[in-house]
């Protein structure tokens, strides 16, 4: 039984969490608490408003344990059995999620003000 590529998203849905929520907790703070958890960003842009956008390029990788059970008829001294065994293979998954945040000056640093919802499979 091979898993589908619908059980894999749902499957880095359950892993992941809510992005948006975690992302949420920022809103207010200095943009210096995202920095400490996840390290400098990998793309700081200037928008025409004057806020800022702080974006982190966060890469998930692993291994999905995949079982595939199997029947067998055997026979034996007491007659016909059927055995049934289960074997496990690992689907390796990877997936790049942009995550930003949006923040504006104040006095010496950003405050965050918001951010862009990452795409469904990074929620």
């Amino acid at each position: 039984m091979k898993m589908t590529r619908l059980g894999l998203i749902g499957f880095f849905f359950l892993l992941s969490g809510c992005a948006s929520q975690v992302m949420q907790g920022y809103v207010g703070g200095s943009i210096t608490e995202p920095m400490l958890d996840y390290g400098q960003p990998s793309g700081v842009f200037d928008l025409p408003d004057g806020a800022r956008a702080f974006q982190w390029n966060i890469t998930d990788s692993g291994v999905i344990p995949v079982s595939t059970p199997s029947t067998t008829n055997i026979y034996g001294s007491g007659g016909w059995a059927t055995a049934t065994t289960t074997s496990t293979t690992y689907q390796p998954y990877s997936q790049e999620c942009v995550y930003t945040l949006l923040a504006r000056p104040q006095g010496d640093d950003w405050i965050v003000t918001g951010f862009r919802k990452p795409r469904l499979a990074c929620e």
